[in-house]
């Protein structure tokens, strides 16, 4: 049985004095890929930060575990340090970078040459374009080039687990697909993947596990095939129309709004 490489624990966010995260408590599974959904300001991002300690003084309340150590309240740096990497929303590649020294960034904490220079090769063979970009500065390329190389920046640091913010946003269809088709393959380097989405189509295709976030909770979760079957998540969260009854929408309305 696969061991839990992340563990969070009745987390509380606030932004000054409003409530952003209610109590949330999620598990993540060594070698998975576990999707969070949900509409946006749903909180998916703000758990994303929480974990990362991007946030000043977060978690105001609950515990964060990775690997069995404590992290919440450690700074970011530490946080990656023990092998988290991030991939934000939006990309937040260095523009005036060239695509190789975003690339190296992502090594900073590194001193193994040779192991830099193979993990270069392997962003390549996942992104080739990536190649022919080398010198080109980074705030001209393409937004699903730039998306390619927040993924390899990530990557370059050899973590553990992996977070992803929204990595379809704004995307061709084409470029979504080629981005879903690369993440089970880091899954398959043996690195765990968070992924955090609201193409839930897209994402329950990839994911083996899958939690519904509302307004700063979670409101179902399952593994990626019972999700994709219920008749709720059909209704509110795929876009399938099926024949759920009134009772049954209205009682997971209700679930939606309380938790």
């Amino acid at each position: 049985m696969a061991e839990t490489i992340l563990q969070v624990s009745n987390i509380e966010t606030y932004y000054d004095k409003v409530r952003a995260l209610h109590g949330v408590s999620f598990e993540i599974k060594e070698g998975s890929i576990t999707a969070i959904l949900g509409n946006n300001g749903a909180g998916k991002t703000t758990t994303l930060n929480t974990v990362m300690g991007l946030l000043d003084d977060q978690p105001d309340k609950g515990t964060i575990h990775f690997n069995g150590e404590r992290i919440d309240g450690k700074d970011t740096e530490k946080i990656v340090a023990k092998g988290i990497g991030y991939v934000p929303e939006g990309r937040e590649v260095f523009d005036e970078l060239t695509v190789k020294e975003n690339l190296l960034v992502g090594a900073y904490l590194r001193r193994d040459r040779k192991g830099i220079q193979e993990d270069l090769d392997k962003m390549f063979s996942f992104f080739p374009v990536l190649k022919d970009r080398l010198q080109q500065q980074a705030g001209t390329l393409s937004g699903g080039e730039q998306q390619m190389l927040a993924i390899s920046r990530a990557l370059m640091n050899r973590p553990k687990l992996l977070l992803m913010d929204e990595p379809s946003l704004g995307l061709s269809p084409a470029l979504v697909k080629m981005i879903f088709d690369i993440i089970p393959m880091i899954r398959d380097e043996g690195i765990t993947v968070l992924l955090v989405e609201q193409n839930a189509n897209m994402a329950l295709k990839v994911a083996d596990f899958g939690y519904i976030m509302e307004n700063g909770r979670f409101v179902t979760s399952g593994t990626a095939k019972s999700l994709q079957e219920d008749e709720d998540v059909k209704e509110f969260y795929l876009g399938i129309k099926t024949e759920v009854s009134v009772k049954g929408q209205q009682r997971y309305k209700r679930k939606r709004r309380w938790g």
